[in-house]
Formats: C-alpha cells, structure tokens, sequence
C-alpha cells in the first residue's frame, strides 16, 4: 500500500519547538551582551530569554513523553535515543577537559606564569582543606550513585515503590551537596574575579570555573531527577521502557566520575603544600 509505515523508525511531526528555542536562545545571549555593556534592559532581555529557553524546553520533552507513550520509541528509536545521550555525555567530557587543561597548564608550568610567582598554588595563600567539606561532599555523590542505582534495579524488576524511594534519596542526596558547596563557596578564602592584592588569582579563576561548572550539572541532574519522580509517581515507567530514568541515571554517573577527579586533582593534589583555610 502506497505510503504505508514498513519501518520501525519514528518520523517526528512538524514541531515550532525549534523556531521557538531559537528565538529564546538568541534573546538570551542578546540580553547577556546588553547586560555586560550596562544596557538597562539587558536584564530585561535575559529574563525573557531564560523563561523561553525553559517553556521551550517543557513543550519539546513533553512532546517526546508522548511519543513515547503513543508507542512511537520502538526498539530502534530506543537504541538511537540512547547513542544520542552517549553522544551528549562525551561532548560533556570534552568541556571538562577544557577546564582541567586550563587548570594543569597553570598549576605544572607555574613558572610561565608572571602572576603565579613560580609556584602553585600561588605563594603565600591559603587553599581549601579537601578532607573537609569536599571529602564529605565526595562521600554524598558516592551514595547518591549508590542509590540511583537501588532506583535503577528497583524500576527493572518492577518495584515501584523502590524506585521512588531511591530517587528521593538521589535527589535529598544532590540538594545537599549543592548546599555544602554554596558554603564551601562562600567562605572561600580567594576570588573568583578581582584584583591580586584582593585575593583574586588564576588560581581562584580556574578552580572555581571547573567545580563551579560540576556544580551546575549537579544542579542539572537533580532537576533531571526530580522530573523522574514526578513520571514515576505518574506510572510512566517500565522494566521494559524507561530511556526517561536511564538518560538520568547515566548523566548523574557521570557527574560522579568528574567529581571523582575534581577531588583528586584539583583539591588533593592542587592544593599540594598550600597552608589550608
């Protein structure tokens, strides 16, 4: 029968989603030059860009929510659905190893530097204690993987009831890491920007661009996971399709893994022989 659907690929309708990201996207960055140039509505503009990024965002997801229920994510589309969030992770590698290749080129060649002095960290300051703070936070996302797995395991063979607990507890997790990291934040005995004899430094820059930027995506992956409950509390997962919680789980792994390094380096072994504050 001519036009007939002998695939099991899924060919997306027409969609005003993208016309409308773009529009928002480029209302936020207008809005961020605007407001970087001392422009009264730039913050006018960044707001109403922002809330078009985000409505933008709800509409399109939900649309795939409902393919998905329409039966439209066939095994094919669930196999192509997973590369694409494979594909995402690795690109956000890459723009890890920007920050630690920004990190490493200052903290092994200080002497290139005028501004480090020739030592790392810069003489004379004061760096975070990892076996503080940043130890227990290490501890948090540690558990947190522990128990988005349990949510994992519980939503494969069926228990319902363990999912939701487990990614209560991911998320109770997550937010709280957040909120040892804003205090670790706050108190941080250098700047993120600012003049030297202010306590500013390349030092304060590229630590707080690497664990600051960690820092979103855990903020990222707890909203991720917060929409997982919400399906879950809805019964829109199961054993047999869930790419939803999956695409979560693998990106919360991952934040595991780049903290994991963060600690190592850039805590442990970049604050090396610095007096701690």
């Amino acid at each position: 029968m001519a036009g007939a659907k002998n695939h099991q690929y899924h060919i997306v309708n027409p969609s005003i989603w993208p016309l409308v990201g773009s529009i928002a996207a480029l209302a936020l960055f207008s809005g961020l030059v605007l407001w970087m140039h001392d422009f009264q509505a730039g913050p006018y503009v960044v707001g109403a860009g922002l809330i078009g990024v985000a409505f933008t965002m709800f509409s399109w997801w939900a649309d795939v929510i409902k393919e998905a229920h329409g039966g439209d994510h066939t095994p094919i589309v669930q196999l192509h659905l997973r590369y694409g969030m494979i594909l995402f992770i690795a690109s956000e590698v890459m723009f890890f190893v920007a920050w630690f290749w920004a990190y490493f080129a200052a903290a092994l060649f200080p002497s290139t530097i005028e501004a480090v002095g020739g030592t790392w960290p810069p003489e004379g300051m004061h760096v975070l204690d990892p076996f503080g703070f940043p130890l227990l936070n290490t501890m948090i996302l540690l558990c947190s993987g522990c128990t988005v797995t349990w949510a994992h395991h519980a939503l494969i063979n069926g228990h319902r009831d363990g999912l939701i607990k487990g990614l209560w507890a991911t998320i109770g997790l997550g937010l709280l890491f957040t909120s040892i990291q804003a205090y670790e934040y706050y108190h941080a005995p250098f700047l993120f920007v600012g003049e030297p004899a202010d306590g500013a430094n390349i030092y304060g820059s590229t630590f707080m661009m690497a664990t600051g930027f960690h820092g979103f995506h855990v903020i990222v992956g707890t909203i991720f996971l917060i929409v997982c409950l919400v399906r879950a509390y809805k019964g829109h997962f199961r054993p047999q399709q869930h790419f939803g919680f999956e695409a979560a789980a693998w990106y919360w792994h991952f934040v595991d893994v780049v903290w994991l390094f963060l600690f190592l380096c850039i805590y442990v072994w970049g604050g090396w022989g610095a007096a701690y504050h």
